[in-house]
């Protein structure tokens, strides 16, 4: 580039800042800018700059910024996903479709907007960085991003593959969890009434299940409908290791809502070399200690026991405690009894007050069942109910029973000794927050997918 002054007659110069190449013989330019427009000082700068001489003076008052393009957050994302061979996960021949998923997956982890806000942030004339341009999709509408997400569903089997052999091997440990978010509409075929994660309970779910290595590294996603039971999407993922992934021996865990005793019985202990590990929930805990085969004294020297009981024929059962557990239990109970109890005691004010007083079993019932379906501490309650009359009590029996169990945990598996000692067992169940990461950064804290919009199941 160079700058050219060209002779108008009577007129100003023009001074033109013009690009020069050769064609054969021929010489060929091309003119990119009017700067007839500017100070002399500030093209006698220019013309400096592009003959590679020093500027003399303050070089930034001889321009003037027009648009800037934000370039170092992309070219970070960019290389980080590079050094990870992300693009070649994602397809090993270079294509249109691959590039928008690459730009799509960036944007998302830049800043988490919709698909409308993504492809006007790759457009050139609405662009927010460079991201659109360094993969030469600037040009792209949602139209054709969508078209690419399915392209790339299409994708998911051979991907999972590869990220299954970078990520697991013969013997690993696997975790599982599922998740769930709600979403926006009654479009999608996915989206069913059931529980909620995020606190809403008026909107439709859908079903999110996370197949990760033992740090968490996430190795396949399944979507299921939102009605369905952590328990019915173990057997898919059993099938997705063994017949996917090939893999003949692999220790899955799970949490104690996930690996239920149904699921051992029907899913895992027809599955040849699948071990697996879990955790027991409050009342098999409970009959532990009713049969003597979990004694609380077994925590008096230290907080892990390995027991056996004849209700778990060929597993290991290893007991721990945590105190800091049991004093966080501790607390949140009494704060949910104290709760608990106010609004009972307005329920038994409103029995008995003589104005439009609330009568009929079935009315205080129902008030009454409002307030426990609220704390979840029916339990430990004593209550009578009358046509006119309410009473109710703490059943200190009970508060007493939960009490002595605050903190203790049983993680149950049928991972031989020589295999993975006590110690190894309790820490590999732990390792199950490494999935919860994932879901957080999932769903929160990087990626931001819910609500979810999208009508397609496939998508």
């Amino acid at each position: 580039m160079y700058i050219e002054v060209v002779p108008n007659r009577r007129s100003r110069p023009a001074v033109l800042l013009r690009e020069g190449w050769r064609e054969g013989t021929k010489v060929c330019k091309r003119t990119l800018a009017n700067l007839s427009d500017w100070e002399p000082h500030r093209v006698n700068a220019l013309a400096a700059v592009l003959k590679g001489q020093s500027v003399v003076g303050n070089i930034e008052s001889a321009f003037e910024i027009v648009r800037s393009r934000p370039h170092g957050h992309v070219a970070a994302v960019l290389g980080t996903l590079s050094r990870l061979k992300l693009d070649q996960l994602v397809a090993r021949s270079h294509s249109r479709e691959r590039d928008l998923c690459v730009a799509m997956i960036a944007a998302r982890l830049l800043s988490p907007v919709s698909m409308l806000a993504i492809t006007r942030g790759l457009s050139a004339e609405t662009l927010e960085s460079t991201l659109g341009e360094l993969l030469g999709v600037e040009d792209a509408d949602e139209d054709e991003c969508y078209a690419a997400m399915d392209w790339l569903l299409g994708r998911q089997g051979a991907i999972e593959d590869a990220l299954a052999k970078r990520h697991l091997s013969e013997g690993a440990l696997i975790l599982y969890d599922v998740t769930s978010t709600y979403f926006e509409g009654h479009a999608c075929p996915l989206a069913k009434l059931g529980h909620s994660r995020d606190g809403k309970k008026d909107k439709l779910q859908i079903v999110i299940g996370l197949l990760t290595n033992s740090d968490g590294c996430p190795v396949a996603v399944e979507v299921f409908e939102g009605n369905t039971g952590d328990p019915k999407t173990v057997a898919s993922q059993v099938r997705k290791l063994q017949q996917r992934f090939g893999l003949k021996r692999v220790v899955l865990v799970g949490d104690r809502g996930m690996i239920t005793d149904a699921r051992i019985r029907e899913d895992l202990s027809k599955a040849e070399g699948v071990d697996w590990i879990t955790a027991l929930r409050a009342p098999a805990i409970a009959a532990l200690v009713e049969g003597g085969a979990l004694q609380l004294s077994f925590f008096d020297e230290r907080d892990l026991a390995e027991i056996s009981d004849p209700s778990y024929p060929g597993e290991r059962l290893v007991v721990c405690k945590n105190p800091l557990l049991a004093k966080e239990r501790g607390r949140k109970r009494g704060e949910l009894l104290a709760a608990t109890e106010r609004q009972l005691e307005a329920v038994a004010k409103a029995v008995a007050r003589a104005k439009r007083p609330l009568r009929g079993k079935a009315q205080i019932g129902l008030r009454v069942g409002k307030v426990m379906g609220r704390f979840k501490m029916a339990k430990h309650f004593k209550m009578t109910i009358a046509d006119d009359s309410f009473q109710h009590e703490r059943d200190e029996a009970a508060i007493a029973a939960e009490t002595a169990l605050d903190g203790i945990y049983v993680v149950r598996t049928t991972v031989v000794a020589e295999r993975l000692a006590a110690e190894d067992v309790v820490r590999s169940y732990k390792s199950l927050a490494n999935v919860e990461r994932a879901f957080r950064s999932l769903k929160t804290v990087d990626l931001h997918i819910r609500p979810i919009h999208h009508h397609k199941a496939e998508r």
